[in-house]
């Protein structure tokens, strides 16, 4: 898509414009690496750098216009400088005007909550495609643009706001429905405005916990957040394409910060929870788990209904029930028409993947990487496997560092061995990651049922030779991840494809 920029730089105030040419942009870009001619690029300041020292690159690399804060010195004459009060969060409203608006031609669901919601954005994609929708999405996982679902290269949730309105547009071209994104907390903040300029049609909340303080500061601050994407609901037509989407949300009753979103928006809200009522929504009870999924009564309208999935993990029937709330309103269905396709749901890749090469115990991979979700993954297991659990997980550098000791007091108390290893350290020291972790393993021994181990695959193999038969071993924290970021470097990594590798050298191979 190209535009001259006076097509579109009118949507944001201008604080001083450089230069009267009108130049044709062909990309909107923040990354100098990434520029090509005919590019705007945006100058935006960053925890490690700032764009404005990338300006000079960018031009030489075929820009043609630039968004910027800082003064300029020796403006080029060639190029368009404008400058803002904040370029990122004028990226957005640049980004939305340059691809036409495009999340006004699709109705769009945003998933937000500390966990599950890559889970819950694949479950309503491959429900709403069973139902015959053509429906796109993105998340930390992967995306669909069109047909083909492609694995997400980057390790950010939500990507920025430029990349944000190229899919959707993207989309809207291919004549997408409908399209789930996952919502990260990051990306509703108006510290970086990725979501701020999406007209979504459907809110759904999975939970809000302790995470990401290193860039709220406060639990106050990580929810109310969070609670843009209801708030948004309340600022756009939902007539779509001639067509009227119903506008709602839908929050996990168990979660007390329920109350919090329910109340920020004047839009319906439907809840779902295991409790035996539930307000204008669906509940779940009789759970019964085993190693390949859950058997449960699904309860709605005052109505009862057997149902199964075929996906690991007992905390998996609560993503199920926010996936079928929202497809039964936005498509106006019954649940009788949607229970018959649950059976047909898969897990996603990284979320509690079993790793079965014929060896006589278990192995789960799976992207738990805070307390509440230990707190979640953990005592399921524990009451189903007979043998030991054998843990292996790391926490993020640069990350909040007072979940660290929360995560190894909650594995120390349900793993027979605990085994900490590293996950991206980025800028930390790794031993001191590990150190800080082990401090809440209260109860273990290092060297014994302890063992400090930052090499991964090293670790892996060390738990593997660890096991025995009706054992477990449980992987933790690098899920569908494709790397390891250290300060310096970044190695590739699969920790499914790791696993499978080091049961081979181990002698195992063939079940899969």
């Amino acid at each position: 898509m190209n535009k001259r920029l006076s097509q579109f730089i009118g949507a944001v105030s201008i604080l001083e414009k450089i230069g009267d040419h009108d130049p044709e942009i062909t990309a909107l870009i923040y990354d100098s690496r990434k520029v090509v001619p005919g590019t705007l690029f945006f100058a935006l300041s960053g925890l490690h750098t700032d764009g404005a020292s990338y300006i000079h690159q960018a031009i030489e690399n075929g820009a043609r216009a630039i968004i910027h804060a800082a003064p300029i010195g020796n403006p080029d004459p060639s190029i368009v400088y404008i400058k803002v009060k904040d370029p990122r969060f004028v990226m957005s409203v640049l980004a939305a005007t340059f691809y036409d608006h495009p999340s006004r031609d699709i109705a769009v669901i945003g998933v937000t909550g500390t966990e599950g919601k890559s889970t819950t954005v694949s479950l309503i994609f491959q429900l709403l495609r069973l139902l015959g929708k053509k429906t796109g999405f993105f998340s930390t996982v992967n995306y669909c643009i069109d047909d083909e679902v492609l694995a997400n290269p980057e390790h950010q949730t939500t990507p920025e706001a430029t990349t944000v309105h190229e899919k959707l547009a993207q989309m809207r071209d291919n004549r997408v429905e409908y399209a789930v994104l996952e919502s990260s907390s990051h990306g509703l903040s108006p510290l970086t405005n990725r979501l701020g300029d999406v007209a979504f049609d459907v809110g759904v909340l999975t939970n809000v916990t302790h995470e990401h303080l290193e860039f709220h500061g406060t639990h106050e601050q990580y929810k109310n957040d969070k609670a843009n994407l209801f708030r948004f609901l309340d600022t756009v037509e939902h007539v779509k394409n001639g067509r009227i989407i119903p506008s709602f949300g839908v929050v996990n009753e168990e979660d007390s910060a329920s109350v919090y979103f329910r109340a920020v928006t004047t839009k319906p809200v439907f809840g779902f929870s295991t409790w035996a009522s539930t307000r204008k929504g669906v509940s779940a009870s009789f759970i019964k788990t085993d190693a390949l999924g859950s058997d449960f009564i699904i309860s709605c309208s005052g109505k009862d209904y057997p149902a199964r999935i075929n996906i690991p993990g007992a905390f998996n029937v609560y993503n199920v029930l926010a996936a079928v709330i929202t497809v039964c309103r936005i498509l106006e269905k019954t649940i009788e028409e949607i229970l018959p396709l649950l059976p047909q749901l898969e897990p996603l890749i990284g979320r509690m993947t079993i790793v079965d090469e014929g060896q006589p115990y278990e192995v789960l991979v799976d992207y738990a990487h805070t307390p509440t979700s230990f707190q979640t993954v953990f005592p399921p297991l524990r009451k189903r496997i007979t043998g030991k659990i054998i843990s292996v997980f790391g926490s993020g550098g640069e990350r909040d560092t007072l979940k660290r000791p929360e995560q190894g007091r909650i594995a120390a108390d349900y793993s027979d061995i605990v085994i900490l290893t590293d996950e991206d350290p980025r800028n930390e020291d790794s031993h001191a990651i590990l150190d800080m972790i082990a401090a809440g393993c209260l109860g273990k021994t290092q060297g014994e049922d302890l063992l400090l181990i930052p090499n991964r695959p090293k670790a892996i193999r060390t738990a593997l030779s660890l096991a025995k038969p009706g054992d477990l071993v449980l992987l933790l924290g690098k899920g569908h991840e494709n790397s390891i970021i250290y300060r310096d470097h970044t190695d590739p990594y699969d920790e499914i494809s790791e696993v499978r590798t080091a049961l081979n050298e181990a002698g195992y191979g063939g079940t899969r």
